[in-house]
């Protein structure tokens, strides 16, 4: 397909009643974003500038409120019988393309990786090996020379899986309107059928659809899943934190806003701060407890899809205002000698310069260095890293050793990445 694709048309007139009394399916929302606002999202990312919403009548004032809501713009296209079926949907949009245009269902979802390889192939995207769905209750597809013969719920053995996201050329509704011409109502699958549709295979990517409630929390862990940063994290979050985080960012995601999130999160650091005077050690499991939630915030934005550069500079900058105090009550409670207070200072000024460094090197070069050198990714001293440490010899009453083991490991960690960046920028 050689002209590029701008439009899109999605099939949103069902009842959606499997999904009890709950208005449109698009509409849901799936770890704090509607499914409709991240095919939306998606799709524009790629270069879609125009839709077409093929929608209920009952349902299109819900419709035109969430997208003046979210300053979205589409044209309509009514069904009042959407028990005609889905091909009879799109049967309906048919005066509403004017060229190549992409095809998806409603109510399902799509990660960004997933669109950008779908857009570059033509006729119905499929999984060869779906990771993420139900199979046996997904549509099937059986292919021959690349193209579909068969497709349906009920095919054993199939060759691949209907991900619902088709990219067509405008020729599809001559299809239509001979289906429409025998018959009262069809579905998507007998125009496929009747078209011999080519198939390209889109594997090993995020897809799914939401038909059930059960399918609803399966998307928002999913999602949430998905949402973890990963490049950055240091040994403690890739095996502790995170399979803490994300689960409490599964039942919040759709009632805290990320915003919440960081804020709460830094009031339970300065709270362990406090707990110094009453209980270094009770201080010390909650600072750790803190450090388990800081991964909350960026992990409901960007399941919501609600990541902003200002978000994460604030939750940076309070982050080194809980590491700060908190470390400096902790020396104070535990009365630590004169002769120390070089070793603490050290130990304060490293913990500021760990993240300082790789932050001033992305203002620099433009680039994340856990991704230009992964290398990066093993070097001890990450936040994660040094909370853990504090509450372990906290615990076992090593305060003056934590701050002589903080001093050193973070320092080193610093210089190392010093060489280790300008080695790489100068290579």
């Amino acid at each position: 397909m050689s002209e590029k694709v701008t439009e899109a048309v999605i099939l949103a007139a069902g009842w959606g009643r499997r999904m009890g009394k709950r208005g449109p399916k698009p509409l849901l929302r799936v770890a704090g974003r509607e499914i409709l606002y991240r095919t939306f999202s998606s799709l524009r990312a790629e270069g879609i500038e125009r839709f077409v919403l093929v929608v209920h009548p009952d349902h299109r004032a819900d419709f035109e409120g969430f997208l003046k809501a979210h300053g979205l713009d589409a044209r309509f296209v009514n069904n009042p019988e959407p028990e005609r079926g889905n091909g009879y949907s799109l049967h309906l949009a048919r005066d509403e393309v004017s060229g190549p245009f992409v095809l998806v269902m409603g109510d399902h979802i799509y990660g960004e990786r997933f669109v950008e390889r779908a857009l570059r192939g033509e006729g119905l995207a499929v999984d060869p090996a779906p990771r993420y769905i139900d199979r046996d209750e997904a549509t099937k597809v059986r292919l021959r020379d690349g193209r579909v013969t068969e497709i349906g719920k009920a095919i054993p053995n199939p060759d691949a899986y209907d991900t619902g996201f088709f990219v067509l050329e405008p020729s599809i509704f001559e299809v239509t309107e001979a289906l429409a011409r025998e018959k009262w109502g069809f579905e998507l699958a007998e125009v496929v059928e009747r078209a011999g549709l080519p198939a390209y295979p889109v594997p090993e990517e995020f897809w799914l659809d939401v038909d059930t409630p059960q399918d609803l929390r399966r998307a928002r862990a999913l999602l949430v899943a998905q949402a973890v940063k990963g490049a950055g994290d240091g040994i403690v979050s890739r095996l502790v934190n995170r399979r803490i985080s994300t689960r409490i960012s599964r039942l919040l995601v759709d009632r805290l806003t990320p915003w919440q999130a960081t804020w709460t999160t830094a009031a339970v650091g300065l709270l362990a701060a406090g707990l110094n005077f009453v209980s270094p050690v009770a201080g010390a499991v909650l600072y750790q407890v803190s450090s388990i939630l800081d991964g909350v915030d960026g992990e409901i934005a960007r399941a919501a899809l609600r990541t902003s550069a200002l978000g994460g500079w604030v939750d940076s900058v309070l982050d080194r205002y809980v590491d700060v105090t908190y470390l400096l009550t902790l020396a104070v409670t535990s009365r630590l000698p004169e002769g120390l207070w070089p070793v603490v200072a050290l130990a304060l000024l490293g913990s500021v310069l760990v993240s300082y460094s790789t932050e001033r090197y992305k203002a620099a070069f433009g680039r994340d260095i856990y991704r230009e050198i992964p290398l990066m990714r093993f070097l001890p001293g990450k936040r994660d890293e040094r909370i853990f440490l504090t509450m372990i010899l906290v615990l076992m009453g090593l305060v003056p050793e934590l701050f002589w083991t903080l001093a050193v490991i973070t320092h080193l960690r610093v210089l190392v990445t010093l060489l280790l960046g300008a080695r790489g920028e100068t290579a």
